[in-house]
């Protein structure tokens, strides 16, 4: 059990982004404690040198002016005003043997003259140690001098140990903390895969749980809960597009087939095959135009289409519009309101945008009565351009507004009449490709359809 967890540990990539931080925060800290020994326990070895040295440079100041029984009187007088064994004094001779100093006996060592020289000695029956230095007088004495650094290395010992159980303090509380930061992100990461595995599963409606800290990886989990619904949604429409194939076409596809089979009845006349050919030919023709329609819609959907954007004046466009629908509206007796004036250009494709507003306006024709009137309006915003297109007909429900968009959706109203159920569907395509908007909205008699376009993509 142990070693699974280990390897569940070290197999998480916050837990071994948790050891490298550690190994270089521990570097860190033992530079720093490093830099600290340097900078204190080095400093006053420093000073305890500069210290040895100065007092070397007196000494030698009083033997240059009065001779060897000059040093001899200042080292007395020196010795005699130490309370204490800080500065070490000690005259010998030859074969070490002190005559003068306050210490017992020449220290153990190489003798090295002017070289520093490092040694125990005992204090009031405790063990000391000593740095000092040592020369030759005369060829006849040694002469050695320097201090009590007992306290010194005391101090050194207590930054070196607050060096190690900081060092040693310091991995541990990385250790802990990196334990407990992968123990949290194994957890969120843990319901994040459950949850996604629940998906898979086939249960689209679980959503990851937030904790409400506003953090990066509740940011990350209200994306993903967005994704979710937006795959979600895809699904669902995915399903009900199956399901409105299967039902729209059901009834173009058995009159194809029934007009089919009567053709290979015997003893049918040549005018019946003519009129059977041609309603086969018109069931098929009408069912090509609903598979282009999706094709259209899909191809509009993965945005290839946005390589041939390009500045476009919706003044001209809209006027081009107009003045193809003119005849179709004057067969009812309609009239279309337009009036053309300059307007920010806006960046897209202008086939689809015609092919958009024509459905729009296509519409509104067909569902306005004789002697309506159908509106074409441009609206500039500050950072859009508004294209709105009123007319005169029944309008639709508030609650049918949504659904309308979705493929093969139409109202009860107009299932007899001929169509599909794909013209909103695909200038809602069209709209998302520019990043426009699509609005629907009842007017006072009857239905505005308004596409949105940003000014700039």
């Amino acid at each position: 059990m142990f070693s699974a967890l280990n390897n569940k540990l070290f197999k998480n990539s916050i837990f071994r982004l948790s050891l490298v931080y550690m190994a270089i925060f521990s570097v860190s800290v033992v530079l720093l404690f490093g830099f600290i020994y340097w900078a204190t326990a080095g400093y006053m070895l420093r000073q305890t040198e500069a210290t040895i040295e100065a007092e070397i440079v007196g000494l030698v100041e009083h033997y240059d002016q009065s001779g060897f029984g000059g040093l001899l009187d200042v080292v007395k007088e020196r010795l005699s005003r130490s309370s204490g064994q800080e500065n070490l004094y000690l005259l010998s001779d030859l074969k070490f043997k002190p005559l003068l100093g306050n210490l017992d006996q020449w220290p153990e060592g190489e003798i090295a003259p002017s070289s520093w020289l490092e040694f125990d000695f005992a204090s009031d029956g405790m063990p000391h140690k000593g740095l000092a230095r040592v020369f030759l007088l005369q060829n006849k004495y040694y002469l050695l001098v320097g201090q009590d650094i007992h306290q010194l290395q005391k101090i050194q010992s207590l930054i070196r140990d607050a060096m190690f159980w900081g060092v040693l303090m310091t991995l541990v509380l990385a250790l802990v903390g990196g334990l407990m930061m992968s123990k949290t992100m194994m957890r969120r990461i843990e319901a994040i895969n459950d949850t996604c595995h629940r998906i898979m599963d086939g249960d689209l409606s679980q959503r990851i749980d937030c904790l409400g800290g506003n953090d990066d990886f509740d940011k990350l989990v209200h994306t993903l809960n967005r994704m979710l619904e937006q795959i979600e949604q895809l699904m669902h429409g995915v399903k009900q597009v199956s399901d409105n194939i299967a039902h729209d076409l059901r009834t173009p596809l058995s009159h194809l087939l029934r007009n089919l089979e009567m053709l290979r009845i015997d003893g049918s006349t040549k005018e019946s095959h003519k009129d059977l050919l041609d309603q086969a030919i018109a069931e098929a023709d009408g069912l090509l135009a609903t598979f282009k329609a999706l094709l259209r819609i899909s191809e509009i959907e993965s945005g290839s289409r946005r390589a041939n954007f390009q500045k476009i004046d919706l003044s001209a466009l809209l006027d081009d519009l107009v003045e193809l629908y003119e005849p179709l509206a004057q067969e009812k007796d309609q009239l279309i309101e337009w009036y053309s004036h300059e307007i920010s250009s806006v960046h897209g494709d202008r086939d689809l945008l015609f092919q958009a507003f024509s459905n729009i306006l296509d519409n509104a024709i067909k569902y306005s009565p004789e002697q309506g009137r159908i509106q074409v309006l441009l609206d500039e915003q500050e950072d859009c351009t508004d294209i709105s297109i009123v007319d005169t007909g029944p309008g639709i429900p508030e609650e049918e507004i949504a659904k309308v968009l979705e493929r093969f959706y139409r109202l009860e109203s107009d299932r007899s009449s001929p169509g599909n159920g794909l013209g909103l569907s695909l200038v809602d395509a069209i709209a998302k490709l520019h990043h426009g908007k699509l609005h629907l909205a009842d007017d006072q008699s009857g239905l505005r359809v308004t596409i949105s376009l940003p000014k700039s993509l």
